[in-house]
């Protein structure tokens, strides 16, 4: 059988190279559809582990609490709040936070003006334990004090991007940009991050909690984030179920209602974005694989027409002792062996194709193949070349020997 297997493959690679671009023609349609495939997942894959670094360089550590409200609620003109209330009761009570910090975010507006330029950032009030949390460190002055949110100093801390969009000095420091109608001296220049999920971290603002309560008029009602980071020989799990458990009692939640608040950890950001793309890579990888039938069809179809043509062929390998199966055998890996071909080339010209659409995409991580989608394509490529290759060995096997040996 071994013996039988070589022959067929050797006699499948002779009439594949005699007939050469009738061949390519025929695997056409599986080299598109392959190439369809292994492009959207190269893609796909490659934003998958650029967005897996950034939210790795957030540190596992980290959390994020803010409030929730559900929709039905929303409608009905009810809000949650988080309070610096709130943050005092962690603070007090909940073991294993190494550093905690507010995060009020500018309500009124996020315009920011330096002399005649002007432009628009993410603008938030926070304080010196944020340099920790969120990993933000200047590379030009100094970061925001404590001394800064007691005396509610009128001093910011800016971004690599905010500078350049207000072409405000290489060296910005004690420069006067205003901020929701308020002077404000710089006094920090931040380290270049880069950008997260299409997100510039460095077009932000930072001013001190206090100064930012006051601008916005000391709202009895402020809503604010809390982040904090856990000391590193304390367990992330049961701190953040301490912290639910302490927020629960402090804001009068029976047992069995739900949160008013949620608890976000980089983990848990990283496996809703990784559920997102695994079901945009199904679905695009799904709509491109129909293309890959199509080239199965015809397979079929140049195999029909080939079993026809060596009608006599076959009739005399039969009249010197060719079973049924020898033929049948011959005529399938025919078929597989195209159709692997044409998924080989179109791994080849699929990953090209994603590292030329990822290079021209400015600013989108470069393609990645992970082997699983290779060998998934080259499997399905085996698979359509045994389906529809089927029929034809087939028909060639069941051919009345005697009748194939008349035929013109």
């Amino acid at each position: 059988m071994f013996f039988v297997i070589i022959e067929s493959t050797r006699s499948a690679l002779a009439s594949i190279w005699a007939h050469g671009f009738r061949s390519f023609l025929t695997t056409l349609g599986i080299v598109i559809g392959v190439a369809s495939v292994i492009a959207v997942i190269s893609l796909t894959q490659g934003l998958r582990a650029s967005v897996g670094e950034q939210f790795s360089a957030l540190g596992s550590n980290s959390l994020t609490i803010s409030a929730y409200t559900p929709l039905q609620d929303q409608i009905q003109g009810r809000r949650a709040r988080l309070t610096p209330d709130d943050l005092e009761i962690i603070e007090r009570r909940v073991d294993g936070v190494a550093s905690i910090t507010p995060l009020l975010y500018a309500t009124r507006s996020s315009q920011i003006r330096y002399g005649s330029q002007t432009t628009f950032s993410q603008i938030m009030g926070t304080g010196y334990a944020y340099r920790d949390v969120g990993q933000f460190y200047v590379q030009t002055g100094r970061f925001l004090a404590n001394s800064d949110n007691d005396t509610r100093r009128r001093v910011a801390v800016i971004g690599d991007a905010v500078r350049d969009n207000l072409n405000l000095p290489d060296n910005p420091i004690n420069e006067y940009v205003e901020l929701g109608g308020e002077w404000f001296r710089i006094v920090g220049l931040l380290e270049p991050k880069g950008d997260i999920m299409g997100f510039n971290q460095d077009d932000i603002v930072l001013v001190p909690f206090a100064t930012m309560q006051s601008i916005q008029g000391n709202q009895a009602q402020t809503d604010i984030q809390i982040q904090l980071r856990v000391s590193d020989d304390a367990d992330v799990e049961s701190v953040v179920n301490r912290v639910e458990s302490v927020l629960r009692n402090a804001r009068g939640i029976e047992p069995g209602q739900r949160d008013d608040f949620q608890i976000q950890t980089p983990e848990q950001l990283m496996e809703t974005v990784d559920n997102v793309i695994g079901m945009v890579t199904i679905v695009l990888g799904g709509i491109v694989s129909i293309s890959l039938l199509v080239g199965g069809i015809g397979i079929m179809n140049i195999m029909l027409v080939s079993v026809t043509e060596r009608t006599r062929e076959i009739g005399i390998c039969k009249a010197i002792g060719a079973k049924r199966h020898h033929i049948l055998l011959q005529f399938l890996i025919e078929a597989v062996v195209l159709s692997m071909l044409g998924g080989l080339v179109g791994v080849a010209a699929g990953y090209g194709l994603g590292m030329l659409v990822a290079a021209n995409i400015p600013g989108f991580p470069p393609a990645t193949v992970p082997l699983w989608a290779v060998m998934l394509a080259l499997g399905f490529s085996g698979f359509v070349g045994v389906l529809f290759g089927i029929l034809p060995a087939g028909k060639a096997a069941n051919l009345d020997p005697i009748d194939a040996l008349r035929y013109e």
